[in-house]
C-alpha cells in the first residue's frame, strides 16, 4: 500500500491522488483499504512512519566502532544508501507532509528530530573518544547538516544522477563534512 501511495503521490500529488486510486494500485478493494485507513492522510503518515521506522532501524544496529571517524563513516554511508533506495518516499514525505492533520505533522517532526539525535549521538562519541574536535554547542546543528545533506541526493536526483555515482556522493559529502567540523582536510 505505501509503495503504490508513494507512486501515486509523486506522478498526481498528494490532494488529487484519491483513496479508490491507492486501494487499486496496492491491489485492494476500497473496503479493504478501509480496514487498514481512515483517511487518505493516514496513508501519508504511513509513508512518513515507515522512512523514520527504516532509519532508526539500518542506524540502531549497524555494527560500527562508536567514538570512532570510522564508526560516523559507516553510519552517513548507511544512511546514504538508504536514501538512495527510498528517493521517491523522501521526496513525497517532504512535498506532501504539510497535507498532514497538526497531531500527525507533529509526531513526523518529532521521527524527524529522533533521526537527528542518532547523529547526534554519534558525533558526541566521536567527540568524546577525541576522533572529532567539535564545540559541544555545534553537535546538533552538524547532526542536523548530516541529515539534509544526505536528502540532497533525493532531492537534487535529476541534477546529480547523470554526472555523480551514490559513491561517489557519499565519499564527498563525508569529506566535505569532515573538513567543515575538523577543519583539517577531513582527517581525524
Amino acid at each position: 500500500m505505501i509503495r503504490g501511495a508513494v507512486a501515486l503521490f509523486k506522478q498526481k500529488g498528494f490532494h488529487r491522488t484519491t483513496t479508490r486510486e491507492i486501494a487499486k494500485e496496492a491491489g485492494f478493494s476500497i473496503g479493504t483499504l478501509y480496514e487498514y485507513i481512515r483517511s487518505k492522510e493516514d496513508v501519508l503518515y504511513l509513508v512518513c512512519d515507515s522512512i523514520y521506522e527504516e532509519v532508526q532501524q539500518r542506524l540502531s544496529t549497524l555494527p560500527t566502532q562508536a567514538g570512532t571517524v570510522d564508526g560516523l563513516k559507516t553510519a552517513i554511508r548507511h544512511y546514504y544508501l538508504l536514501i538512495d533506495e527510498m528517493q521517491d518516499e523522501f521526496v513525497v514525505m517532504y512535498q506532501e507532509s504539510k497535507s498532514l492533520p497538526k497531531d500527525a505533522l507533529q509526531y513526523v517532526l518529532n521521527k524527524e528530530l529522533e533521526m537527528v539525535a542518532l547523529f547526534e549521538d554519534i558525533l558526541h562519541a566521536c567527540r568524546k573518544s577525541g576522533e572529532i574536535k567539535i564545540p559541544e554547542n555545534s553537535v546538533k546543528l552538524a547532526a542536523h547538516h548530516l541529515v539534509v545533506q544526505g536528502q540532497m541526493w533525493a532531492f537534487r536526483r535529476w541534477g546529480l544522477q547523470r554526472e555523480v555515482k551514490i559513491n561517489d556522493f557519499i565519499d564527498e559529502q563525508t569529506t566535505f563534512f569532515l573538513q567543515g567540523i575538523q577543519g583539517n582536510g577531513g582527517t581525524a
